[in-house]
């Protein structure tokens, strides 16, 4: 192979590779998303408690603070 195929196929791998990583990073977003959505849809469904509120809230909070590392992560030269 020369010179300029061997950087094609460098360049073509670095892209697989940052793709990949972008695939990784959405996946474990969405998995953020669909337990804070199944946090909503339990408190929706259930009287809960002052203390059951807060403790779901406290979930919430979590994963909205691992959602934004994954966000930033995404998108990093927009943070």
């Amino acid at each position: 192979m020369d010179e300029e195929h061997q950087e094609q196929k460098n360049h073509l791998e670095q892209q697989l590779q940052w793709t990949v990583e972008q695939v990784r990073v959405l996946d474990e977003m969405n998995v953020k998303l669909h337990e804070m959505k199944r946090i909503d849809e339990y408190a929706l469904a259930h009287n809960l408690s002052a203390i059951e509120i807060e403790r779901l809230n406290g979930e919430l909070d979590t994963l909205k603070t691992e959602f934004s590392s994954l966000e930033r992560q995404l998108y990093p030269i927009l943070h």
